[in-house]
């Protein structure tokens, strides 16, 4: 019997859909768009777009895999090791990845050819950069139509750019709860006190917002989308990628983005911690394919891993963390970080349900390091041992953790503006709740420390 199921985040186009066959990843192409892929393809524009590293590249498997009646085709699309979202990524995540989508359209006209849409969803993060991963969203380029798109990129990508820039780099979050990208009426109005005289933003954002309040009054579909004729989306294009290039966001005055820098760790200590972490994960069999590192920081302990070969998703709260960890090492095409509030993780979302997966279901993770994370669980949002050794169990099977006792100047720092109400935060304590879960391999004390350091196994349920 065969084990096919079309994927949730997949089903508004006809043009076709992603689904899973046998464990495979594979797309399938409908009639409607048969024409539109055979010109991707022969005018050049596939190529040019995966040799340049911009669009997922895949090959094309035999019709007998198809989902349905309505397939002319079926393409294997390269793996990509971990699906993310845009309110998972840092600022600069964000900037590039609407580089890219403004890059991609560029070069299609080129070739005769046009995106038909402009999500943030359409963009992953591949080998250390955006990649565009819609095969089917591109079509023929019609010189008399405005760019359908325009509206949509700029819900997307520019208006929570700028809420992030000019606002604060939380809003970023909008964009889970507006999954077709944030109304342009409420980003005008949130940053109008900021950036009402920037040309750019003035023209894409509040001048835009205010033409769908007067075309939505008037009880008509009329929209600015940047005129017509391949001179004037050019424009629009050139004009957009200098508002989008000219939007910055310095990382700093967030709580842990400097953590590293102001730790008790001296040195010694923290090469003696490396040592210990490269040891734990060199100590997983088999060697595994993706780790996670759950309250990474500035990926300190994520290179580690990446070092070691191992593709790494470095998580983290602080959107400064995050995004120095990425200006960083974006050489390191293991590493991905992203933002992720472990007492608040991303949910499934969208249409039943199905349309974006919660972290958990995006896992499990073959190995995790949760190191100086704990502490922050149980002291600073209360979260029992118990329920932290049960979510982890639920999202990985190896565990590389780090217990932090009080005595700790890091938790002394949790415990300075707040009574002490945690007696149960032991290390005896600590263990009896993770024995239920996990199977103790390896502890070791790290040198120069309080701390102690565990490689635990999930027990079989």
């Amino acid at each position: 019997m065969s084990a096919d199921l079309q994927l949730g985040a997949s089903f508004r186009d006809p043009s076709g859909f992603v689904f899973r066959k046998n464990g495979v990843l594979l797309r399938q192409v409908n009639r409607p768009y048969l024409e539109s892929l055979k010109r991707l393809t022969d005018s050049g524009l596939y190529g040019e777009l995966t040799e340049a590293g911009l669009l997922i590249p895949h090959t094309e498997v035999g019709i007998e895999n198809a989902f349905s009646d309505e397939a002319v085709a079926v393409l294997k699309p390269e793996r990509i090791s971990t699906i993310s979202y845009p309110y998972e990524w840092c600022f600069s995540q964000l900037k590039d990845a609407a580089l890219t989508t403004l890059r991609i359209q560029s070069i299609a006209m080129k070739h005769g050819m046009s995106l038909k849409d402009a999500s943030a969803y359409n963009i992953q993060f591949h080998h250390g950069g955006p990649v565009f991963i819609d095969t089917l969203s591109f079509e023929p380029y019609d010189e008399s139509s405005p760019w359908k798109p325009y509206r949509q990129f700029c819900q997307h990508f520019l208006a929570p750019l700028v809420l992030m820039s000019f606002v604060d780099i939380r809003l970023s979050r909008l964009a889970a709860s507006y999954i077709d990208g944030i109304p342009l009426d409420l980003a005008s109005s949130l940053s109008s006190s900021h950036t009402r005289f920037k040309p750019g933003i003035g023209m894409h954002l509040h001048l835009h917002a205010r033409m769908q309040a007067k075309n939505a009054d008037a009880g008509t579909k009329k929209e600015t989308r940047g005129g017509f004729g391949k001179n004037a989306l050019l424009g629009l294009i050139d004009s957009l990628q200098s508002t989008i290039e000219g939007l910055k966001w310095k990382p700093e005055g967030t709580e842990w983005a400097d953590y590293y820098s102001d730790t008790n760790y001296s040195d010694a200590a923290m090469i003696a911690k490396h040592k210990l972490v490269a040891e734990y994960l060199g100590a997983v069999s088999p060697a595994p394919n993706i780790v996670w590192d759950l309250g990474a920081n500035n990926g300190e302990f994520s290179a580690v891993s990446t070092s070691m070969g191992f593709q790494t998703v470095a998580w983290d709260i602080d959107p400064a963390a995050v995004e120095k960890n990425y200006l960083q090492r974006r050489a390191d095409k293991l590493m991905l970080p992203l933002v992720q509030d472990l007492t608040n993780p991303s949910p499934s979302i969208g249409w039943a349900l199905r349309e974006r997966d919660s972290l958990i279901e995006r896992g499990p993770a073959n190995a995790m390091l949760v190191l100086a994370l704990i502490h922050h669980l149980a002291i600073g949002n209360n979260v029992p041992l118990l329920e932290i050794a049960s979510f982890l169990a639920r999202a990985g099977e190896w565990l590389v953790i780090e217990f932090v006792p009080k005595d700790d100047s890091q938790v002394q720092r949790l415990l300075a503006s707040r009574e002490d109400v945690f007696p149960d935060y032991t290390q005896e304590q600590f263990e009896a709740s993770f024995q239920g879960r996990f199977t103790v391999i390896k502890k070791d004390s790290v040198p120069g420390t309080v701390r102690t350091l565990y490689l635990m196994k999930r027990r079989a349920s």
